[in-house]
Order: C-alpha cells, then sequence, then structure tokens
C-alpha cells in the first residue's frame, strides 16, 4: 500500500528557481563518471584581478546558528541563504573574491547589510544541490500548500538529507527524508524513511516507519468490482507501518539479509459495510523473511546507470497477523540506461504475489500510487496479485530543470490460472523535474489512465 499521492501548485516556483542566476554545481553528465569535485581552501579562490583595498574592507554576514546554512567560521562552502562569501585581509596576499560571486557587502560598507527574506529563500534553494562533500550531513526542507482531489487543499512538508558514515566517500551517500502532509479532508501523515550505507558498503539498513489517516474509497475487491466506479464506498483507513531490512554484502553489488514489518490498519465509518465480503475491519499483520538484492546503481536516489533487483519472500503467521496467515512474494526489477545527451532511459518491472492462505483486504496487492501506475486511485483495483512493467525517459533541459516522459501497464488477479489479459490497464504521462539537492530530485508528474483516470502528484526522489 503505498501513500496517498500529493499535488503541490508551489513546485512550479521551485522549477523557476532554476533558472537562479546562481550557477549549479557541476556534477556529472549521466552515465559519466567523474571525480568528485574538491572545495578549493580560501587562498585557492581565483579572481580576476588583485584585492583591492575596499574589498580588503568586506567582512562576511554572520548566521547565527539557527539559520539555515550556518558553518563553523573556518569551513568554505558556497554563499547559503544569501550570505556573503569570506573575504582575505587587507594585509594577505589572498586575492579578491570573483566577481560571479553571492557577496551582498557594498565596496563602500564595512559591514555589509544582512539580505532580505526573499533573498534568502533564492539563495537558499539555489545553494541546495551543491556539492558538500565536506559537510557530515547535508540536510534541507521544501514545503508548501497543495490540492488533490483526493485530499483537497493541505500543507505538506519534505526534508531531505544525505551524509556518509565516516566520511566514506567512495561509495554512493546514505539518504533520510522526512515528510509530513495535513489537508482540510481530515488527511494527515508523518514519516520517515532512509537508506543507510555502512563504510565500505559492507551493510545496508533500509527502513520506512509512518503513520497516517486518509478519508478515502474502496471499490472491493478484484478488477471487476474497481471497474464500476459507482461501487466506491467512503470510509476512513488508519495505518501504522513500520519496515525494516538489514543487508549483508556477499560479493560486489550482491547482498543478503533478513526482513520485517509491522502493520497495524484500521478500516471505520464504512458506507457499505458489505463491499468487505465479512472481513474484519481492523487487522494487525507481523511478516519476516528475507531479501536477495543484486544493486550496482551508481546513485540510489537518482540513478543514471546500473542495475537494481530484489526479491523479498515473507512469511505473515497466523500468531502474529490476527487470524490470517499467508505467505508473500515481491520482486523489482529496474535498469537505467544513457540513450542520449542528459537523458536515461529507466525502466521498472514490478510483481506482488500473496498466496497460501487468507490474505486481508488491507494487505493485498494494489495499483496505482504515486510510483507506479500514476493517475490511479491507489486501491481502486486490487487483488490477491499484481504486476507492473513502465518504462521513462528522463531528460535534463536546462541546468537544474528536466522532464519525464513515461508509459506503462498493470494487472491484479486472483491467480496466475484466472490471469486475464483483456484486464491489463494502461498508463502514461509526463513530469517537470527539479534537482532540489545534488541527485535528489523533486517532481511534479501528471499521469493518466483507463476511462480518464488521471491524478497530479507531488514528490521527492524518482518513483524508481
Amino acid at each position: 500500500m503505498t501513500l496517498p499521492r500529493l499535488t503541490i501548485h508551489t513546485a512550479f516556483l521551485l522549477i523557476l528557481l532554476g533558472g537562479s542566476s546562481v550557477p549549479a554545481s557541476g556534477h556529472p553528465h549521466p552515465g559519466t563518471q567523474v571525480a568528485e569535485p574538491r572545495v578549493p581552501a580560501a587562498a585557492e579562490v581565483r579572481t580576476d584581478g588583485p584585492a583591492s583595498a575596499s574589498s580588503a574592507r568586506r567582512q562576511p554576514v554572520a548566521l547565527s546558528p539557527g539559520d539555515p546554512g550556518a558553518l563553523p567560521a573556518d569551513t568554505l562552502q558556497p554563499a547559503a541563504c544569501g550570505a556573503a562569501q569570506p573575504a582575505p585581509h587587507a594585509d594577505s596576499a589572498s586575492p579578491a573574491p570573483a566577481p560571479d560571486s553571492l557577496s551582498l557587502a557594498s565596496s563602500s560598507d564595512p559591514v555589509a547589510a544582512r539580505p532580505n527574506f526573499f533573498r534568502r529563500f533564492i539563495a537558499y534553494f539555489a545553494d541546495a544541490n551543491k556539492n558538500k562533500q565536506r559537510k557530515k550531513f547535508d540536510f534541507s526542507i521544501i514545503g508548501g500548500p497543495h490540492y488533490s482531489d483526493d485530499t483537497k487543499l493541505g500543507l505538506g512538508i519534505v526534508a531531505a538529507g544525505l551524509y556518509n558514515i565516516k566520511g566514506d566517500t567512495l561509495i554512493p551517500p546514505s539518504n533520510v527524508s522526512l515528510f509530513g502532509d495535513v489537508t482540510t479532508s481530515g488527511f494527515y501523515l508523518l514519516g520517515i524513511r532512509g537508506n543507510n550505507l555502512f563504510p565500505g558498503d559492507r551493510f545496508r539498513l533500509n527502513y520506512t516507519l509512518y503513520f497516517y489517516s486518509f478519508p478515502g474509497y474502496i471499490w472491493g475487491v478484484g478488477y471487476d468490482a474497481g471497474n464500476v466506479e459507482s461501487n466506491a464506498t467512503r470510509f476512513t483507513r488508519k495505518q501504522n507501518q513500520f519496515k525494516v531490512d538489514f543487508l549483508i554484502r556477499l560479493a560486489r553489488n550482491t547482498y543478503i539479509g533478513p526482513t520485517a514489518s509491522f502493520d497495524l490498519i484500521i478500516g471505520k465509518n464504512f458506507h457499505r459495510p458489505e463491499v468487505l465480503r465479512g472481513a474484519a475491519e481492523r487487522t494487525i499483520n507481523g511478516g519476516f523473511g528475507a531479501s536477495f538484492v543484486y544493486d550496482s546503481r551508481d546513485v540510489l536516489t537518482n540513478a543514471y546507470r546500473g542495475a537494481y533487483v530484489k526479491l523479498e519472500q515473507k512469511f505473515y503467521p497466523g500468531f502474529a497477523s490476527s487470524r490470517y496467515s499467508f505467505m508473500r512474494t515481491e520482486l523489482q526489477a529496474d535498469v537505467y540506461k544513457r540513450v542520449w545527451k542528459d537523458c536515461i532511459l529507466a525502466v521498472d518491472l514490478y510483481s506482488m504475489l500473496n498466496y497460501g492462505g487468507d490474505v486481508p483486504w488491507t494487505l493485498m496487492s494494489t495499483l496505482g500510487g504515486s510510483s507506479r501506475m500514476r493517475g490511479y486511485y491507489d486501491g481502486q483495483f486490487r487483488d490477491e496479485k499484481s504486476i507492473t512493467l513502465q518504462a521513462e525517459l528522463r531528460q535534463r533541459v536546462w541546468r537544474r530543470i528536466g522532464v519525464a516522459a513515461w508509459v506503462g501497464a498493470g494487472n491484479v488477479f486472483p491467480s496466475f490460472r484466472r490471469f486475464n489479459w483483456s484486464h491489463t490497464l494502461p498508463n502514461y504521462g509526463i513530469g517537470a523535474r527539479w534537482e532540489f539537492k545534488r541527485r535528489v530530485n523533486v517532481r511534479l508528474d501528471y499521469g493518466f489512465g483507463k476511462k480518464g483516470h488521471s491524478a497530479f502528484m507531488f514528490n521527492i526522489n524518482e518513483a524508481f
């Protein structure tokens, strides 16, 4: 079950910020492997001329510890939140700041004036995707109002962080995201998810924890039930989920390890309870199993090349899952390849198979959401098994701005013997991308499906 989708209108403001006069950090083109740029020491900053007496009088704007982008005084970083970069003293042989610096100091003022809120806001996002190898934890926040047919008017916020444990920059960075949302429809959400890579990439810890309450709809079980719009029944879903994977490296790019999950799901206020066919409205489900992973992606949050394959086998015993006992197999296979300059082709195959017992409606396979079959209402089509396939082109257009387009298809079915090709649902859409942090995109997608199904989605990180 994926989280309800969000639609944010202020995302267009963020797209426009990609055209800021501050040059984006030089990161490699898709499919190109280059060394990370080194941040120069203060005396190594290049200029177009010698230091002048007036420039020598410039002083850095002091940031209080609570200000975004506040750094130790002896650390040289690109100007954050509109702060001026430190200038050399008059008796120093160091050159003056480069003309394209964000320095706001006047050559005639002994102390630079503190920039206003708007300039600090612009500089904050202009600096968000700069390479910050010298920062132990690179953390930024984004948020704003949004509207969708599902959740109505709301306010959402996402905070994203990148870090390397013990400074190991030879492996992809670990990542963590905190997310929250509240809307006028009564929907609220709070959660955290991340991927923690230990030094040398010998171990990995992947985790997700969230809680949400969502006044939504359920159509029943099976393709035929979801295909009839009048079957929609309003109810309130409250869900708590915790999921963790611990992976141990067996060989290069190859991992294996235990996995566990816990779900407490409560359905309330069903307008037509008969849609559940006598199933329990409240379920507690604990699952345990193992995962096998092959991962050669260059970056976990926005891969330019490589492959990702995950095969997970999980058991839901009756003593840990209310009165339900069953098994689940999940397969995800993704491939990323550069097709031309700054363009990546990403392909995703996903399947969830529940079998071997009584599967609760709360944990059945569903189509829709913000990652797969984008544009369909998540849960309108549900059954014991599902399979989806999608291919997406991701093209960088200018600096931090990009676009995407995808096509896909999906099917839900009770068993392989009852699989029906005519029940396959089409999916396609377009999207805009803005590089919020280095190799971390904010995406605004508009997905389409069968019989007028469509939806806007706002999220952080690529769909897969």
